[in-house]
C-alpha cells in the first residue's frame, strides 16, 4: 500500500472534520432513503467532463461517501471517470439518461456538472424524487428557473448546495470576518474583474457531426433540437443562448457571488445596465466576449468588467496582484481589499499591504454539503440554493440588459454612460481594450443595454423596457423535458 503524504493526511483530516459530529442515523423526509450509522452516503455525478471529473475526485475523498453512479449522455466520458474510481469496493453504475437516476432508491444525492440549460430541471426533478442536490454554477438558465429551484428545495425538504465554492474558502472567510470588524472602514464600492484568455470557436459552413458516442437528443434536453452549428459540441455550448450564459454565467457568477457575500446583499440589485458585444472573432458564438455591467446596489454599488481578447487593459490597482486573472476589489474608506478564490490581500489608502489572507480555494465545499445532508439544516450550507439563485440572477440581469439593448455608436454610449462616473470609467477602459485589440467599433458596434429596474420581491422588471425584459425571464421547454408549472 502506498504511503500517505502529510499533505494527503491533512486534506483527509479536514474533510473528516467537516462531516464530524453528525448523528449516527440521519432522518430523511418522505421519499428519501434512510441512511444508517454504518452506511455510506451514495451519490451520483452527472456530467463527466472537466468539472465533473473534479467533482468525482472531491466526493470520493469525503469520508463516508461513495460515488455509486455516473451519468453522461456521451458515453466516451465514462472511462476516465471510472478510472478515478478504480479502487471502489462496489460496482459503479453508468447511465446515459439522467431520469434513470431518479428511480434509484439507493441514491441519496445527485451532483450536477451538466450544461447550464439542464441544471434547474434536473434539480427540480431530483428534489421531487427525494434526492439532495449539489448543482454547479450558474444554478439556473433563467430567472424563473432559479426561483423554482428554491421552491422545490423548500417544498420537499431537500438539501441543495450551489457549486460556488469560494464561500468555503478559508482565506475569504477570514478576510470577510476581518473586514466586518471595520479594519478598513465602511465599504464604498466593489469592482469585479474577469479576464479569461479565450479564443475564437471557429465558424462552420453548415451542420456539424455529433460524436457517435453522444445521444444528442439527451444533450439538448429542454433546448431546441436543432442541427449542431459549432465545431466543439461540448465546452463551447457556453457561448450559445439556448444552452449557455456566456462568461457572465461561466466565470462572472463566482465573482458576483463572493461580492454579494462580502457586501451582505441578500437580494437582486434594484437596477442593472450593461454595455457589451462580441468582437474580434468572426465565429459562430452568440454571447458577448467583452462586457461592462453596473449593478446599482445601495449603498455599495458593484461594477463588473469582462475582457477576453488577448490584450487586456488592467486597472492600476490590479497590477500588483500577480497572476490574478479575475478578482473583486472592495474599495473602503481606509483602503481596499483585493481577493479571489484562494484568499486575498488588504491594502491601506497608499497601496501598502496591511494583511494577507491565504486560502484553500474552497476545497471542503463538497464535505460541507455532506455535513448538511446529515444535519438536514439548509443553514449549515456554505452556499444554499437561495444564494446560488440570487447570484445566478445577476448573470441573467447582465445578459437581459444586453439582449434588450440596441447597437449604438461609441459617442452615444459614452454620453449615456456619462450619467454615472463609475460606468463612464469602465466604458473608457472597454474602448481602450477594443482599441488595443484592433477592433473597429464602427464596423462592429457595441450594444447599449437597457437600464433595467427589478422588483426584488416579485423578481419582475418594472418601468422602462419591462415588457421586453420580462419576456426573457423564462424560456420555452422542449417536450418531454419540461419544467412543471408547480414544483
Amino acid at each position: 500500500m502506498a504511503r500517505m503524504t502529510r499533505r494527503e493526511w491533512l486534506g483527509r483530516s479536514l474533510l473528516a472534520a467537516a462531516v464530524a459530529g453528525v448523528a449516527a442515523a440521519w432522518p430523511r423526509p418522505a421519499g428519501g432513503q434512510v441512511v444508517g450509522a454504518n452506511e455510506a452516503v451514495r451519490v451520483a455525478v452527472a456530467g463527466l467532463r472537466t468539472r465533473g471529473l473534479q467533482l468525482v475526485d472531491w466526493f470520493r475523498k469525503v469520508p463516508g461517501v461513495r460515488v455509486a453512479a455516473l451519468c453522461d449522455c456521451d458515453t466516451q466520458f465514462f472511462a476516465p471517470a471510472l478510472k478515478r474510481l478504480g479502487d471502489a469496493p462496489e460496482k459503479v453504475a453508468t447511465v446515459a439518461d439522467f431520469r434513470r437516476l431518479l428511480d434509484d432508491k439507493d441514491l441519496d444525492a445527485v451532483v450536477l456538472a451538466t450544461p447550464n440549460h439542464w441544471h434547474a430541471l434536473q434539480t427540480v426533478w431530483a428534489c421531487r424524487a427525494g434526492k439532495d442536490v449539489y448543482v454547479e454554477k450558474p444554478v439556473s438558465h433563467t430567472l424563473v428557473e432559479g426561483r423554482k429551484m428554491v421552491e422545490a428545495a423548500r417544498k420537499y425538504g431537500r438539501i441543495v448546495q450551489a457549486g460556488t465554492q469560494n464561500r468555503s474558502c478559508t482565506g475569504l472567510r477570514a478576510a470577510l470576518a476581518w473586514l466586518r470588524e471595520g479594519h478598513l472602514g465602511p465599504m464604498k464600492l466593489v469592482r469585479g474583474y474577469d479576464y479569461p484568455a479565450r479564443q475564437s470557436i471557429g465558424k462552420t459552413d453548415g451542420p456539424q457531426p455529433v460524436p457517435d458516442t453522444c445521444d444528442y437528443n439527451l444533450f439538448q434536453g429542454p433546448a431546441p433540437l436543432v442541427p449542431l452549428r459549432r465545431k466543439n459540441l461540448h465546452y463551447d455550448w457556453h457561448w450559445f443562448w439556448a444552452t449557455g450564459d456566456g462568461d457572465a454565467g461561466n466565470r462572472g457568477v463566482h465573482t458576483f457571488d463572493h461580492i454579494r457575500w462580502f457586501i451582505g446583499q441578500p437580494d437582486v440589485p434594484p437596477r442593472t445596465v450593461s454595455i457589451a458585444g462580441r468582437f474580434g472573432w468572426d465565429d459562430d458564438g452568440e454571447t458577448p466576449n467583452t462586457q461592462v455591467t453596473l449593478f446599482d446596489y445601495r449603498p455599495v454599488p458593484v461594477l463588473w468588467e469582462m475582457q477576453t481578447l488577448p490584450k487586456h487593459t488592467r486597472p492600476e490597482h490590479l497590477a500588483s496582484i500577480r497572476g490574478l486573472a479575475g478578482s473583486m476589489v472592495i474599495e473602503c474608506e481606509g483602503g481596499f481589499f483585493s481577493g479571489n478564490r484562494g484568499g486575498g490581500t488588504a491594502f491601506d489608502r497608499q497601496g501598502k499591504v496591511v494583511k494577507t489572507f491565504r486560502g484553500d480555494g474552497g476545497g471542503i465545499h463538497a464535505a460541507n454539503f455532506i455535513a448538511a445532508m446529515h444535519s438536514r439544516k439548509p443553514s449549515d450550507l456554505a452556499a444554499d440554493i437561495l444564494e446560488g439563485h440570487v447570484s445566478s440572477a445577476l448573470c441573467h440581469l447582465a445578459n437581459i440588459s444586453h439582449l434588450t439593448g440596441r447597437p449604438a455608436p461609441p459617442d452615444e454610449i459614452g454620453k449615456a454612460a456619462g450619467g454615472s462616473d463609475l460606468l463612464s470609467e469602465s466604458f473608457h477602459r472597454l474602448r481602450e481594450h477594443l482599441k488595443a485589440n484592433e477592433v473597429d467599433v464602427g464596423r462592429t458596434p457595441l450594444t447599449l443595454g437597457l437600464a433595467l429596474a427589478l422588483d426584488a420581491k416579485t423578481e419582475r422588471f418594472v418601468g422602462e423596457g419591462a415588457e421586453q425584459a420580462n419576456a426573457r425571464r423564462d424560456r420555452t421547454y422542449r417536450s418531454p423535458f419540461v419544467m412543471p408549472e408547480e414544483v
